[in-house]
Protein backbone atom coordinates (compact mmCIF):
# COMPACT_ATOMS: atom_id res chain seq x y z
CA UNK A 1 0.00 0.00 0.00
CA UNK A 2 2.73 2.20 0.67
CA UNK A 3 5.31 1.51 -1.76
CA UNK A 4 2.67 1.33 -4.42
CA UNK A 5 2.26 5.26 -3.75
CA UNK A 6 5.80 5.71 -4.70
CA UNK A 7 6.04 7.39 -8.21
CA UNK A 8 9.81 5.33 -8.73
CA UNK A 9 7.60 2.05 -8.50
CA UNK A 10 5.84 0.69 -11.13
CA UNK A 11 5.09 -3.08 -9.68
CA UNK A 12 4.44 -4.15 -5.94
CA UNK A 13 4.79 -8.14 -6.41
CA UNK A 14 3.41 -9.94 -3.39
CA UNK A 15 4.08 -13.23 -2.59
CA UNK A 16 1.64 -15.03 -1.82
CA UNK A 17 -0.60 -11.72 -0.85
CA UNK A 18 -3.92 -12.02 0.14
CA UNK A 19 -7.17 -10.99 -0.41
CA UNK A 20 -6.49 -7.69 -0.02
CA UNK A 21 -3.71 -7.46 -2.23
CA UNK A 22 -5.73 -9.90 -4.80
CA UNK A 23 -8.59 -6.81 -4.88
CA UNK A 24 -6.19 -3.71 -4.67
CA UNK A 25 -5.56 -3.83 -8.24
CA UNK A 26 -3.59 -1.17 -9.83
CA UNK A 27 0.53 -1.54 -9.27
CA UNK A 28 -0.05 -4.09 -6.85
CA UNK A 29 -0.46 -7.76 -7.91
CA UNK A 30 -0.08 -11.41 -5.98
CA UNK A 31 1.95 -14.28 -6.64
CA UNK A 32 1.23 -17.49 -6.18
CA UNK A 33 5.08 -18.60 -4.47
CA UNK A 34 5.13 -19.70 -1.00
CA UNK A 35 7.80 -18.26 1.73
CA UNK A 36 9.11 -21.22 3.38
CA UNK A 37 11.94 -22.38 2.63
CA UNK A 38 11.55 -25.00 0.26
CA UNK A 39 9.98 -21.74 -2.30
CA UNK A 40 13.71 -19.65 -1.67
CA UNK A 41 14.91 -20.66 -5.47
CA UNK A 42 11.54 -20.04 -7.01
CA UNK A 43 10.93 -16.44 -4.95
CA UNK A 44 14.45 -15.40 -6.15
CA UNK A 45 14.19 -16.74 -9.68
CA UNK A 46 11.17 -14.47 -10.31
CA UNK A 47 12.99 -11.49 -8.95
CA UNK A 48 15.43 -11.94 -11.57
CA UNK A 49 12.84 -12.64 -14.31
CA UNK A 50 11.04 -9.71 -13.25
CA UNK A 51 13.82 -6.96 -12.80
CA UNK A 52 12.71 -6.88 -9.03
CA UNK A 53 14.97 -3.68 -7.64
CA UNK A 54 14.32 -3.84 -4.51
CA UNK A 55 12.95 -6.90 -1.81
CA UNK A 56 10.83 -6.09 1.71
CA UNK A 57 11.28 -10.09 2.82
CA UNK A 58 8.55 -11.09 5.80
CA UNK A 59 7.71 -12.48 8.09
CA UNK A 60 10.12 -13.60 10.49
CA UNK A 61 10.22 -16.81 10.13
CA UNK A 62 11.84 -16.58 6.37
CA UNK A 63 14.13 -13.53 7.50
CA UNK A 64 15.59 -16.48 10.25
CA UNK A 65 15.94 -19.09 7.48
CA UNK A 66 18.05 -16.61 5.21
CA UNK A 67 15.43 -15.10 2.56
CA UNK A 68 17.43 -11.86 3.04
CA UNK A 69 20.99 -13.41 2.15
CA UNK A 70 19.77 -15.53 -0.91
CA UNK A 71 18.10 -12.29 -2.71
CA UNK A 72 21.46 -10.72 -1.82
CA UNK A 73 23.21 -13.31 -3.40
CA UNK A 74 22.13 -12.70 -7.14
CA UNK A 75 22.27 -8.81 -6.40
CA UNK A 76 18.84 -7.63 -5.37
CA UNK A 77 18.53 -4.73 -2.97
CA UNK A 78 16.97 -6.36 0.36
CA UNK A 79 15.40 -4.49 2.88
CA UNK A 80 15.73 -7.55 5.99
CA UNK A 81 18.34 -8.65 7.81
CA UNK A 82 20.41 -11.33 6.95
CA UNK A 83 19.85 -14.67 9.04
CA UNK A 84 22.61 -13.98 11.38
CA UNK A 85 20.66 -10.42 12.38
CA UNK A 86 17.73 -12.33 12.61
CA UNK A 87 18.32 -14.11 15.81
CA UNK A 88 17.62 -11.17 17.87
CA UNK A 89 13.98 -12.76 17.15
CA UNK A 90 14.54 -15.84 16.09
CA UNK A 91 16.05 -16.86 19.91
CA UNK A 92 15.29 -15.04 22.38
CA UNK A 93 18.06 -16.49 24.36
CA UNK A 94 20.48 -14.84 22.21
CA UNK A 95 18.65 -11.77 22.30
CA UNK A 96 18.60 -11.29 26.14
CA UNK A 97 22.76 -12.26 25.83
CA UNK A 98 23.33 -9.72 23.06
CA UNK A 99 21.74 -6.82 25.65
CA UNK A 100 23.43 -8.14 28.70
CA UNK A 101 26.97 -7.89 26.77
CA UNK A 102 26.02 -4.21 25.55
CA UNK A 103 24.72 -3.35 28.63
CA UNK A 104 21.03 -2.44 27.20
CA UNK A 105 18.85 -2.23 29.90
CA UNK A 106 16.51 -5.38 30.20
CA UNK A 107 14.51 -7.79 32.65
CA UNK A 108 16.56 -10.13 34.85
CA UNK A 109 16.65 -13.59 33.46
CA UNK A 110 18.06 -16.99 33.12
CA UNK A 111 18.30 -18.79 29.74
CA UNK A 112 17.46 -22.97 30.06
CA UNK A 113 17.52 -26.09 28.06
CA UNK A 114 17.65 -28.15 31.45
CA UNK A 115 13.65 -28.65 32.39
CA UNK A 116 14.90 -29.46 36.22
CA UNK A 117 17.10 -26.31 36.36
CA UNK A 118 14.83 -23.82 35.32
CA UNK A 119 12.06 -25.40 37.82
CA UNK A 120 15.02 -24.60 40.55
CA UNK A 121 15.08 -20.76 38.94
CA UNK A 122 11.15 -20.25 39.56
CA UNK A 123 11.27 -21.76 43.05
CA UNK A 124 14.19 -19.63 44.26
CA UNK A 125 13.14 -16.91 42.37
CA UNK A 126 12.12 -13.47 44.71
CA UNK A 127 10.04 -11.81 41.78
CA UNK A 128 6.69 -12.74 39.67
CA UNK A 129 7.93 -14.22 36.40
CA UNK A 130 7.59 -14.39 32.55
CA UNK A 131 8.20 -17.65 30.30
CA UNK A 132 8.93 -17.08 27.33
CA UNK A 133 9.65 -20.46 24.39
CA UNK A 134 13.21 -19.04 22.93
CA UNK A 135 12.31 -20.11 19.46
CA UNK A 136 9.29 -18.78 16.92
CA UNK A 137 6.21 -19.25 18.44
CA UNK A 138 4.36 -17.23 15.86
CA UNK A 139 3.87 -15.00 18.36
CA UNK A 140 2.44 -16.99 21.20
CA UNK A 141 5.20 -18.41 22.81
CA UNK A 142 5.56 -15.90 25.71
CA UNK A 143 3.17 -16.64 29.02
CA UNK A 144 2.64 -14.83 32.01
CA UNK A 145 1.54 -16.92 35.17
CA UNK A 146 0.16 -15.20 38.40
CA UNK A 147 1.32 -17.48 40.50
CA UNK A 148 4.26 -19.62 41.14
CA UNK A 149 2.48 -22.78 40.90
CA UNK A 150 0.76 -21.58 37.71
CA UNK A 151 4.71 -20.48 36.37
CA UNK A 152 5.74 -23.85 36.76
CA UNK A 153 2.98 -25.27 34.97
CA UNK A 154 3.16 -23.08 32.20
CA UNK A 155 7.27 -24.22 32.35
CA UNK A 156 6.25 -27.99 32.41
CA UNK A 157 3.68 -27.62 29.21
CA UNK A 158 6.55 -25.32 27.32
CA UNK A 159 9.43 -27.81 28.16
CA UNK A 160 7.87 -31.72 28.54
CA UNK A 161 4.53 -31.15 27.23
CA UNK A 162 6.05 -29.39 24.26
CA UNK A 163 3.02 -26.87 23.54
CA UNK A 164 5.30 -24.91 21.21
CA UNK A 165 6.84 -27.68 19.44
CA UNK A 166 11.07 -27.04 18.80
CA UNK A 167 10.11 -23.50 20.01
CA UNK A 168 10.83 -24.36 23.69
CA UNK A 169 13.54 -26.24 23.62
CA UNK A 170 15.09 -23.90 25.09
CA UNK A 171 13.26 -21.11 27.39
CA UNK A 172 13.97 -17.45 28.77
CA UNK A 173 12.38 -17.09 32.29
CA UNK A 174 12.73 -13.42 33.29
CA UNK A 175 11.59 -10.87 36.06
CA UNK A 176 7.95 -9.72 35.04
CA UNK A 177 8.32 -5.96 33.89
CA UNK A 178 5.47 -3.53 35.18
CA UNK A 179 4.31 -0.14 33.47
CA UNK A 180 2.74 1.32 30.07
CA UNK A 181 4.28 -1.18 27.16
CA UNK A 182 5.40 1.00 23.61
CA UNK A 183 6.53 -0.14 20.26
CA UNK A 184 9.07 1.45 18.20
CA UNK A 185 9.60 0.89 14.63
CA UNK A 186 12.95 1.63 13.71
CA UNK A 187 14.76 1.08 10.20
CA UNK A 188 18.46 1.26 9.50
CA UNK A 189 21.28 0.10 7.06
CA UNK A 190 23.69 -0.92 9.53
CA UNK A 191 24.90 2.43 10.99
CA UNK A 192 21.86 5.10 10.59
CA UNK A 193 19.16 4.94 12.77
CA UNK A 194 15.63 6.39 12.05
CA UNK A 195 12.20 5.86 14.17
CA UNK A 196 8.55 6.01 12.94
CA UNK A 197 6.75 7.41 15.82
CA UNK A 198 6.16 5.43 18.92
CA UNK A 199 3.00 2.80 19.16
CA UNK A 200 1.25 1.31 21.82
CA UNK A 201 -1.44 -1.75 21.17
CA UNK A 202 -3.66 -3.52 23.42
CA UNK A 203 -2.84 -6.83 24.01
CA UNK A 204 -6.04 -8.47 25.44
CA UNK A 205 -9.11 -9.64 23.14
CA UNK A 206 -11.70 -8.32 25.36
CA UNK A 207 -12.74 -4.75 26.42
CA UNK A 208 -11.35 -3.49 29.70
CA UNK A 209 -8.05 -5.20 29.09
CA UNK A 210 -9.59 -8.98 29.70
CA UNK A 211 -9.36 -12.20 28.38
CA UNK A 212 -6.74 -13.70 26.90
CA UNK A 213 -3.37 -12.43 24.90
CA UNK A 214 -3.50 -12.07 21.27
CA UNK A 215 -0.66 -10.72 18.88
CA UNK A 216 -2.65 -6.89 19.47
CA UNK A 217 -6.28 -6.03 18.63
CA UNK A 218 -5.42 -2.19 18.08
CA UNK A 219 -2.92 0.30 18.52
CA UNK A 220 -2.94 4.27 18.06
CA UNK A 221 0.47 6.47 17.24
CA UNK A 222 2.25 8.65 18.59
CA UNK A 223 1.69 7.24 22.15
CA UNK A 224 1.47 10.74 24.34
CA UNK A 225 3.42 8.87 26.77
CA UNK A 226 6.09 8.18 24.76
CA UNK A 227 7.35 12.06 25.02
CA UNK A 228 10.31 13.67 23.18
CA UNK A 229 12.66 13.14 26.24
CA UNK A 230 11.95 9.53 26.51
CA UNK A 231 12.48 8.36 22.75
CA UNK A 232 16.24 10.45 23.41
CA UNK A 233 16.83 8.50 25.99
CA UNK A 234 15.60 5.26 24.17
CA UNK A 235 17.34 6.36 21.23
CA UNK A 236 20.79 6.83 22.67
CA UNK A 237 20.18 4.07 25.12
CA UNK A 238 18.86 1.34 23.18
CA UNK A 239 18.44 1.75 19.22
CA UNK A 240 21.57 3.14 18.19
CA UNK A 241 23.55 0.70 21.07
CA UNK A 242 21.65 -1.97 19.62
CA UNK A 243 22.37 -0.97 16.06
CA UNK A 244 26.07 -0.62 16.62
CA UNK A 245 26.34 -3.78 18.66
CA UNK A 246 25.11 -5.61 15.83
CA UNK A 247 27.59 -4.28 13.69
CA UNK A 248 30.48 -4.96 16.04
CA UNK A 249 29.22 -8.61 16.84
CA UNK A 250 29.72 -9.41 12.92
CA UNK A 251 25.93 -9.29 11.82
CA UNK A 252 24.66 -5.85 10.86
CA UNK A 253 21.19 -4.84 10.50
CA UNK A 254 19.74 -4.16 7.96
CA UNK A 255 16.01 -3.48 7.88
CA UNK A 256 13.16 -2.34 10.22
CA UNK A 257 14.26 -3.27 14.32
CA UNK A 258 10.90 -3.67 15.75
CA UNK A 259 11.21 -3.21 19.47
CA UNK A 260 9.14 -3.20 22.99
CA UNK A 261 9.38 -1.49 25.91
CA UNK A 262 8.28 -1.31 29.48
CA UNK A 263 8.41 1.80 30.61
CA UNK A 264 9.08 1.02 34.27
CA UNK A 265 9.87 3.17 37.32
CA UNK A 266 13.53 2.71 36.59
CA UNK A 267 13.40 3.66 32.93
CA UNK A 268 12.26 2.06 30.13
CA UNK A 269 13.48 -1.41 29.28
CA UNK A 270 13.71 -3.63 26.98
CA UNK A 271 10.59 -6.26 26.17
CA UNK A 272 11.61 -8.11 23.05
CA UNK A 273 13.35 -7.68 19.32
CA UNK A 274 11.10 -8.24 16.40
CA UNK A 275 13.17 -8.05 12.96
CA UNK A 276 10.74 -7.48 11.03
CA UNK A 277 7.65 -4.93 10.53
CA UNK A 278 4.67 -6.10 12.81
CA UNK A 279 0.77 -5.99 12.91
CA UNK A 280 -0.89 -3.92 14.04
CA UNK A 281 1.90 -1.16 14.75
CA UNK A 282 2.68 -0.91 11.13
CA UNK A 283 -0.63 -0.48 10.14
CA UNK A 284 -1.11 2.54 12.36
CA UNK A 285 2.53 4.30 11.49
CA UNK A 286 2.60 4.01 8.05
CA UNK A 287 -0.75 6.12 7.36
CA UNK A 288 1.04 8.90 9.20
CA UNK A 289 3.97 9.45 7.11
CA UNK A 290 4.29 12.89 5.11
CA UNK A 291 2.75 12.95 1.65
CA UNK A 292 6.31 14.13 0.47
CA UNK A 293 8.08 10.74 1.57
CA UNK A 294 8.78 8.26 -0.60
CA UNK A 295 8.95 4.87 1.51
CA UNK A 296 10.29 3.05 -1.62
CA UNK A 297 13.11 5.43 -1.48
CA UNK A 298 13.93 5.27 2.37
CA UNK A 299 13.97 1.55 1.73
CA UNK A 300 15.89 1.20 -1.45
CA UNK A 301 18.55 3.82 0.65
CA UNK A 302 19.04 1.54 3.25
CA UNK A 303 19.45 -1.30 1.45
CA UNK A 304 22.25 0.11 -0.34
CA UNK A 305 23.77 1.68 3.06
CA UNK A 306 22.90 5.09 2.80
CA UNK A 307 20.04 5.63 4.95
CA UNK A 308 21.36 9.33 6.32
CA UNK A 309 20.45 10.53 2.61
CA UNK A 310 17.10 9.95 2.93
CA UNK A 311 14.34 11.97 4.96
CA UNK A 312 11.69 10.05 7.00
CA UNK A 313 8.85 12.56 7.12
CA UNK A 314 5.81 12.05 9.17
CA UNK A 315 2.25 13.99 9.29
CA UNK A 316 1.31 16.08 12.37
CA UNK A 317 -1.61 14.21 13.80
CA UNK A 318 -2.67 10.76 15.08
CA UNK A 319 -3.18 7.29 13.70
CA UNK A 320 -5.63 4.76 15.54
CA UNK A 321 -6.66 1.45 14.29
CA UNK A 322 -9.07 -0.91 15.56
CA UNK A 323 -8.61 -5.34 14.90
CA UNK A 324 -11.47 -7.01 13.86
CA UNK A 325 -10.69 -10.89 14.57
CA UNK A 326 -12.77 -13.76 13.57
CA UNK A 327 -14.07 -15.56 16.67
CA UNK A 328 -12.62 -17.68 18.76
CA UNK A 329 -9.66 -16.11 17.85
CA UNK A 330 -6.71 -16.02 19.98
CA UNK A 331 -7.80 -20.14 19.91
CA UNK A 332 -9.32 -22.03 17.01
CA UNK A 333 -11.73 -19.92 14.26
CA UNK A 334 -13.46 -20.30 11.41
CA UNK A 335 -12.23 -19.66 8.04
CA UNK A 336 -14.13 -19.29 4.58
CA UNK A 337 -16.96 -16.98 5.78
CA UNK A 338 -17.54 -13.95 3.56
CA UNK A 339 -16.66 -10.49 4.01
CA UNK A 340 -18.73 -7.15 3.05
CA UNK A 341 -17.39 -3.64 2.49
CA UNK A 342 -18.98 -0.33 1.82
CA UNK A 343 -17.65 2.74 0.87
CA UNK A 344 -14.93 3.39 3.54
CA UNK A 345 -15.15 7.36 5.41
CA UNK A 346 -12.62 9.88 4.42
CA UNK A 347 -9.40 9.53 5.98
CA UNK A 348 -9.45 5.76 6.71
CA UNK A 349 -7.96 2.66 5.12
CA UNK A 350 -8.94 -0.73 5.33
CA UNK A 351 -5.73 -3.35 5.83
CA UNK A 352 -6.30 -7.20 4.80
CA UNK A 353 -4.65 -9.73 7.25
CA UNK A 354 -5.97 -12.95 7.18
CA UNK A 355 -8.21 -12.69 4.26
CA UNK A 356 -8.32 -14.24 0.81
CA UNK A 357 -10.10 -14.56 -2.24
CA UNK A 358 -12.76 -16.80 -3.38
CA UNK A 359 -14.29 -16.14 -6.93
CA UNK A 360 -15.38 -12.64 -6.71
CA UNK A 361 -15.33 -12.31 -3.18
CA UNK A 362 -13.22 -11.81 -0.17
CA UNK A 363 -13.18 -14.30 2.39
CA UNK A 364 -12.08 -14.72 6.10
CA UNK A 365 -8.64 -16.93 6.43
CA UNK A 366 -7.27 -15.99 9.53
CA UNK A 367 -7.68 -15.49 13.57
CA UNK A 368 -7.12 -11.14 12.59
CA UNK A 369 -8.93 -10.25 9.16
CA UNK A 370 -8.47 -6.99 8.85
CA UNK A 371 -7.00 -3.90 10.60
CA UNK A 372 -9.24 -0.81 10.20
CA UNK A 373 -6.89 2.92 10.54
CA UNK A 374 -8.56 6.13 10.86
CA UNK A 375 -5.92 9.47 10.86
CA UNK A 376 -7.00 12.79 12.35
CA UNK A 377 -5.28 15.96 14.00
CA UNK A 378 -6.33 14.61 17.72
CA UNK A 379 -6.50 11.53 18.95
CA UNK A 380 -9.97 11.13 19.75
CA UNK A 381 -10.87 11.96 15.80
CA UNK A 382 -8.49 9.53 14.65
CA UNK A 383 -10.61 6.52 16.89
CA UNK A 384 -13.87 7.98 15.97
CA UNK A 385 -12.60 7.64 12.07
CA UNK A 386 -11.41 4.01 12.79
CA UNK A 387 -14.96 2.95 14.49
CA UNK A 388 -17.04 4.55 11.85
CA UNK A 389 -14.87 2.52 9.36
CA UNK A 390 -15.35 -0.63 11.19
CA UNK A 391 -19.06 -0.21 10.89
CA UNK A 392 -18.85 -0.16 7.01
CA UNK A 393 -17.35 -3.84 6.96
CA UNK A 394 -19.09 -7.05 7.93
CA UNK A 395 -18.88 -10.96 8.36
CA UNK A 396 -20.45 -13.48 10.76
CA UNK A 397 -18.70 -13.91 13.92
CA UNK A 398 -16.24 -10.94 13.61
CA UNK A 399 -15.81 -9.03 16.56
CA UNK A 400 -13.50 -6.22 17.21
CA UNK A 401 -12.34 -4.21 21.14
CA UNK A 402 -14.09 -0.72 21.65
CA UNK A 403 -12.20 0.77 23.65
CA UNK A 404 -8.99 0.87 21.94
CA UNK A 405 -7.09 3.93 23.15
CA UNK A 406 -8.93 4.26 26.13
CA UNK A 407 -5.47 4.94 28.61
CA UNK A 408 -3.98 7.23 26.04
CA UNK A 409 -7.35 9.27 26.13
CA UNK A 410 -7.28 9.18 30.33
CA UNK A 411 -3.44 10.18 29.77
CA UNK A 412 -4.25 13.37 27.74
CA UNK A 413 -7.04 14.30 29.66
CA UNK A 414 -4.91 14.38 33.07
CA UNK A 415 -2.11 16.13 31.16
CA UNK A 416 -4.96 18.49 30.45
CA UNK A 417 -5.79 19.03 33.74
CA UNK A 418 -2.02 19.67 34.77
CA UNK A 419 -1.80 22.06 32.22
CA UNK A 420 -4.77 24.58 33.93
CA UNK A 421 -2.08 25.02 36.77
CA UNK A 422 0.33 26.66 34.28
CA UNK A 423 3.90 27.20 35.23
CA UNK A 424 6.32 29.32 34.40
CA UNK A 425 8.26 26.65 32.92
CA UNK A 426 5.10 25.90 30.46
CA UNK A 427 4.76 29.65 29.60
CA UNK A 428 8.77 29.22 28.13
CA UNK A 429 10.18 31.24 30.69
CA UNK A 430 13.58 29.90 32.58
CA UNK A 431 13.91 30.37 35.76
CA UNK A 432 16.98 28.75 36.24
CA UNK A 433 18.56 31.27 33.67
CA UNK A 434 17.24 34.15 35.75
CA UNK A 435 18.79 32.51 38.77
CA UNK A 436 22.43 31.70 37.32
CA UNK A 437 21.60 35.80 35.58
CA UNK A 438 21.18 36.54 39.92
CA UNK A 439 24.69 34.82 40.81
CA UNK A 440 26.59 36.54 37.73
CA UNK A 441 25.61 40.28 38.49
CA UNK A 442 25.65 40.16 42.40
CA UNK A 443 29.40 41.22 42.31
CA UNK A 444 28.87 43.69 39.54
CA UNK A 445 25.70 45.51 41.21
CA UNK A 446 28.01 45.40 44.77
CA UNK A 447 30.53 47.31 43.55
CA UNK A 448 27.99 50.61 43.69
CA UNK A 449 27.28 50.19 46.78
CA UNK A 450 27.73 53.94 48.53
CA UNK A 451 26.49 55.89 51.63
CA UNK A 452 22.66 54.79 52.12
CA UNK A 453 22.68 51.26 50.84
CA UNK A 454 24.98 47.83 50.26
CA UNK A 455 23.85 47.51 46.50
CA UNK A 456 22.45 43.73 47.78
CA UNK A 457 19.92 42.77 45.09
CA UNK A 458 18.04 39.62 45.28
CA UNK A 459 14.49 41.38 45.62
CA UNK A 460 12.34 43.32 43.66
CA UNK A 461 13.16 46.65 45.23
CA UNK A 462 15.66 48.29 47.10
CA UNK A 463 16.30 49.85 50.37
CA UNK A 464 18.05 53.08 51.00
CA UNK A 465 18.79 55.10 54.16
CA UNK A 466 18.59 58.89 53.71
CA UNK A 467 19.92 59.46 56.66
CA UNK A 468 23.04 58.15 56.25
CA UNK A 469 23.43 60.52 53.46
CA UNK A 470 23.77 63.67 55.78
CA UNK A 471 20.72 65.73 54.53
CA UNK A 472 18.05 67.13 56.18
CA UNK A 473 14.69 67.31 55.71
CA UNK A 474 15.16 66.33 52.16
CA UNK A 475 12.93 66.49 49.09
CA UNK A 476 13.21 63.30 46.53
CA UNK A 477 13.47 64.08 42.97
CA UNK A 478 12.59 60.84 40.56
CA UNK A 479 12.48 60.38 37.09
CA UNK A 480 12.31 57.43 34.56
CA UNK A 481 13.30 56.66 30.98
CA UNK A 482 14.60 54.03 28.77
CA UNK A 483 16.62 52.93 25.40
CA UNK A 484 14.72 51.76 22.46
CA UNK A 485 16.41 52.39 18.76
CA UNK A 486 20.07 51.30 20.53
CA UNK A 487 19.01 48.37 20.92
CA UNK A 488 18.65 47.72 17.59
CA UNK A 489 22.24 48.66 17.40
CA UNK A 490 23.23 46.65 20.13
CA UNK A 491 21.90 43.33 18.95
CA UNK A 492 23.22 44.89 15.30
CA UNK A 493 27.12 44.83 17.07
CA UNK A 494 26.73 42.56 20.34
CA UNK A 495 27.66 45.18 21.78
CA UNK A 496 25.23 45.43 25.32
CA UNK A 497 26.86 47.09 28.29
CA UNK A 498 26.98 50.12 26.41
CA UNK A 499 22.80 50.90 26.63
CA UNK A 500 23.38 50.47 30.28
CA UNK A 501 25.36 53.42 30.39
CA UNK A 502 22.74 55.16 28.20
CA UNK A 503 20.33 54.33 30.80
CA UNK A 504 21.62 55.53 33.39
CA UNK A 505 22.92 58.64 32.06
CA UNK A 506 18.99 59.77 30.88
CA UNK A 507 18.04 59.50 33.94
CA UNK A 508 20.58 61.05 35.77
CA UNK A 509 20.46 63.96 33.43
CA UNK A 510 16.97 64.37 34.27
CA UNK A 511 17.87 64.69 37.90
CA UNK A 512 20.82 66.69 38.31
CA UNK A 513 18.62 69.59 35.63
CA UNK A 514 16.94 69.45 38.88
CA UNK A 515 19.37 70.46 41.18
CA UNK A 516 19.28 67.53 42.68
CA UNK A 517 22.11 64.49 43.70
CA UNK A 518 21.63 61.39 41.99
CA UNK A 519 21.31 58.57 44.65
CA UNK A 520 20.04 55.22 43.54
CA UNK A 521 19.08 53.73 40.38
CA UNK A 522 16.50 50.32 39.14
CA UNK A 523 16.66 48.99 36.31
CA UNK A 524 13.86 47.19 34.35
CA UNK A 525 15.01 44.57 31.74
CA UNK A 526 12.68 42.85 29.36
CA UNK A 527 13.00 40.16 26.75
CA UNK A 528 11.63 37.41 24.78
CA UNK A 529 14.72 35.04 25.60
CA UNK A 530 16.72 35.20 28.29
CA UNK A 531 20.70 35.65 27.25
CA UNK A 532 22.32 34.85 30.43
CA UNK A 533 25.76 36.61 29.17
CA UNK A 534 24.03 39.21 27.22
CA UNK A 535 21.80 40.64 29.86
CA UNK A 536 25.05 40.46 32.41
CA UNK A 537 26.64 43.10 29.56
CA UNK A 538 23.62 44.96 30.23
CA UNK A 539 23.83 45.20 33.92
CA UNK A 540 27.37 45.80 33.86
CA UNK A 541 26.96 48.12 31.44
CA UNK A 542 24.26 50.06 34.30
CA UNK A 543 26.57 49.73 37.09
CA UNK A 544 29.51 51.64 35.47
CA UNK A 545 27.09 53.92 34.56
CA UNK A 546 25.96 54.29 38.48
CA UNK A 547 29.92 54.20 39.21
CA UNK A 548 30.62 57.26 36.95
CA UNK A 549 27.37 59.13 38.28
CA UNK A 550 27.77 58.27 42.02
CA UNK A 551 24.53 56.74 42.76
CA UNK A 552 24.01 52.99 43.47
CA UNK A 553 22.09 50.26 42.08
CA UNK A 554 20.15 48.75 45.14
CA UNK A 555 17.60 47.11 42.72
CA UNK A 556 15.27 45.92 39.52
CA UNK A 557 13.15 43.22 37.27
CA UNK A 558 14.02 41.06 34.69
CA UNK A 559 11.37 40.20 32.35
CA UNK A 560 11.31 37.01 30.30
CA UNK A 561 8.27 37.47 27.77
CA UNK A 562 8.04 34.47 24.92
CA UNK A 563 7.38 35.87 21.97
CA UNK A 564 8.54 39.63 22.72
Amino acid sequence: WALAKSAKVAKVFVAPGNGGTAAAGGKIENVAIGHGKGDFAALVGFAQTQNVGLVVPGPEQPLVDGIADEFRKVGIPTFGPSAKAARVEGSKAFSKDFMKKHGIATAAYGNFTNYEQARAFIESASFDVVIKASGLAAGKGVLIPKTKSEALDALKSVMVDREFGSAGDEVVIEELLVGQEISVLTLSDGYTVTSFPAAQDHKRAYDNDEGPNTGGMGAYAPAPVATPELLKTIHETVLQPSIDGMRRDGFPFVGCLFTGFMLTADGPKVLEYNCRFGDPETEVVLPLLDDSCDLAEVFLAAAEGRLDAVPLCFKDGYAATVVMASEGYPGAYPKGRAITFEQPPENTQVFHAGTKGDGGAVVTSGGRVLTVTGVSDSLQGALDRAYSCVNTVKFEGGFYRSDIGFRAIEYLHKAAERKQGLSYADAGVDIDAGNRLVDLIKPIVKATRRSGTDSDIGGFGGVFDLKATGYKDPVLVSATDGVGTKLKIAHEMEIHDTVGIDLVAMQVNDIIVQGAEPLFFLDYYACGHLDVEATRDFVKGVADGCLQSGCALIGGETAEMPGL
